[in-house]
């Protein structure tokens, strides 16, 4: 019989491990790892405190997004609110619900857990969750004091049907968008839980493994 197709955990052994750069959000770190033959080899990685983003879906299947200036690609990149996990033992959906108010202003009266995955497995921890939310309202209050790159953000809501298209079309390619926009559009109108649709989700509070939280 074949086994479950689901990642499970499992830890090599290190025989040496060292910070090779100390930086002010995530480090590089080096570790010597016993390889199946016996032999140590070295591997870099970005040790990362995970990451949250927000698909905000109105009533018209529309989708909440933000643009902002990223440097190391060089681009102006349409993308969900999302912020890091910098708080220690933080829970994720009210760091979700953070970054939705702060990035867009806004508050939802129903969250699910949409998708979560490892952005580069091959070079990072960085684990993301990626909630979906309904039932979307103006946030009360004053609106937050944004700094650095999220002086210039822009928002905008696009019709998910649309951002599929667009996703085809080579023309975005934040990760975190793409792949929770093409789950979103499964949910919905893929069958895949037996005409559940977004019912289906998972709840805000299921278990995240890869960040364990209260």
């Amino acid at each position: 019989m074949r086994e479950a197709i689901a990642d499970s955990p499992e830890e090599w052994p290190v025989t040496a491990a060292r910070t090779s750069f100390r930086g002010k959000v995530w480090d590089i770190l080096t570790e010597d790892v016993v390889m199946p033959d016996g032999v140590a080899a070295a591997r870099d990685f970005q040790r990362h405190p995970g990451a949250v983003g927000v698909l905000a879906l109105d009533q018209q299947r529309r989708v909440l997004l933000v643009r902002q200036y990223r440097h190391p690609v060089r681009q102006r990149l349409w993308e969900l609110p999302a912020g890091l996990l910098d708080v220690p033992g933080e829970n994720p959906l009210h760091a979700a619900q953070r970054e939705l108010y702060e990035e867009a202003h806004a508050k939802a009266g129903d969250w699910r857990v949409l998708i979560d995955f490892y952005s580069s497995p091959g070079g990072s921890s960085e684990a993301l969750r990626v909630f979906l939310a309904q039932d979307l309202a103006e946030a009360d209050g004053e609106r937050f004091q944004a700094e650095h790159e999220e002086l210039d953000l822009q928002v905008d809501r696009v019709d998910l049907d649309e951002l599929v298209r667009l996703v085809f079309a080579g023309e975005l390619h934040n990760g975190a968008l793409v792949s929770s926009v093409m789950a979103a559009k499964v949910a919905l109108d893929g069958g895949v839980f037996g005409g559940a649709g977004l019912g289906g989700l998972r709840p805000s509070d299921a278990p995240w493994p890869a960040r364990p939280f209260e």
